[in-house]
């Protein structure tokens, strides 16, 4: 289940049932279907790190709309008093790394995995470098950089400058969840096969946006709205 919230009336603005087992190929589609019904410039979207993924953040901007999505940390190596990529630093005037012995990685090959291009970088210092130990156990350490990458600096930058990401999320997000979840009780569904649990579910949708509508505006501000229409 997939849902659009907005994040000053809890109203839930687009949703979507899926059978996928994960989140990650969902970003763009629930961004365009929000910015199609608020018709608002600017839009803000965020998510939790689930809805990571590289070419959905790019299609993200690529619609307008600029994502908030904290990245995923699935390698291990800072625990273990390792380095990570975080700790190679991008410079983009001259498309090299700089690692954290000082030396530079520089471009060597594109390699295209799973439909996107990557670049690997390393350096020829790695073989003597005094604290390779804590680097690789390979003869160079490679780093690899998406060719879109800036898409995720940029993201990245935004999450750095806004400290409130996961707090506007949650606080979205779960009121609807919770009250949905509470409605449906513990068997949740009701009814069987793909269409009938889409209809379903979008009939607990309208019901909770006209509790929140109610609430908001009132029965008779509601009803007014209504005939405006």
């Amino acid at each position: 289940m997939q849902t659009a919230v907005d994040t000053h009336h809890h109203l839930i603005v687009a949703h979507e049932v899926t059978n996928l087992g994960h989140d990650r190929t969902q970003l763009a589609s629930m961004a365009k279907q929000a910015n199609e019904v608020l018709q608002k410039d600017g839009l803000l979207v965020f998510a939790d790190r689930g809805y990571y993924s590289a070419p959905e953040i790019l299609a993200c901007e690529e619609l307008g709309v600029t994502p908030l999505v904290p990245k995923s940390l699935t390698s291990g190596n800072r625990a273990k008093g390792q380095f990570d990529k975080r700790d190679f630093r991008y410079l983009p005037e001259s498309d090299e790394f700089q690692c954290p012995a000082g030396e530079r990685a520089i471009w060597r090959m594109s390699v295209v995995e799973k439909g996107l291009v990557f670049d690997k970088y390393w350096s020829s210092a790695c073989p003597k470098c005094l604290i390779k130990s804590q680097c690789t156990t390979g003869t160079n350490r490679r780093i690899t950089r998406w060719e879109h990458e800036d898409a995720l600096d940029r993201m990245q930058q935004r999450l750095a400058e806004r400290r409130d990401t996961a707090r506007v999320r949650r606080r979205t997000v779960e009121h609807p969840f919770g009250t949905l979840k509470s409605w449906m009780g513990a068997t949740h569904f009701l009814t069987r096969t793909f269409p009938r649990v889409r209809t379903e579910m979008s009939l607990h949708i309208l019901a909770y946006n006209l509790k929140r509508a109610m609430n908001i505006m009132g029965i008779t501000g509601l009803k007014a709205a209504l005939n405006g229409l």
